[in-house]
């Protein structure tokens, strides 16, 4: 049978708070302070981990404002590059257009100048002409026959200087 002693028993009590004691003081209480270390830890990372995405998310609105304002800088630069080119355009055209016009009143301007030239010089001839022929009549005298080879000799002249100047 079984039997049981007092003493026996109070030893095996007295082991057992002992070894309690020892564990809770060697082995429960390092564990317990590794494992609030580690906690401290995670607990640290994680807020790191909120305050860095809090930071990217305010670095990400702040690009995405400067991204915005860019485009609409860029966009302004471009219509006022635009708008400047167009206003050189027409500047160019304009003045093109202006030239032209002198180029083309110089133009009629010499071409009438040439044209009176040219008749200053057929009058001249068919004045040299009309001498030439007024001589040649009063040297050889009154002869219609004569008369009439002169006249036709100053229309055949005169009729040259006139084809060769209206080319």
């Amino acid at each position: 049978m079984l039997k049981l002693d007092v003493w026996n028993l109070i030893f095996t009590v007295v082991n057992l708070i002992v070894l309690y004691l020892l564990l809770r003081k060697f082995l429960i209480g390092p564990v317990t302070k590794i494992m609030d270390q580690r906690k401290a830890i995670i607990e640290e990372g994680l807020a790191s981990a909120r305050t860095a995405q809090l930071e990217a998310d305010k670095l990400k609105r702040q690009y995405e404002l400067q991204i915005g304002t860019a485009q609409a800088e860029s966009d302004k630069i471009i219509n006022r590059a635009k708008e400047d080119a167009r206003a050189a355009y027409d500047k160019v055209v304009t003045e093109a257009d202006e030239q032209a016009g002198k180029v083309l009143a110089d133009a009629r301007k010499n071409i009438e100048i040439e044209r009176a030239k040219a008749i200053r010089e057929m009058e001249s001839e068919i004045a040299e002409l009309a001498l030439d022929a007024a001589v040649k009549i009063a040297g050889k005298g009154t002869k219609d026959a004569d008369n009439l080879a002169l006249y036709d000799e100053f229309l055949v002249k005169a009729g040259e200087a006139d084809d060769t100047d209206g080319n």
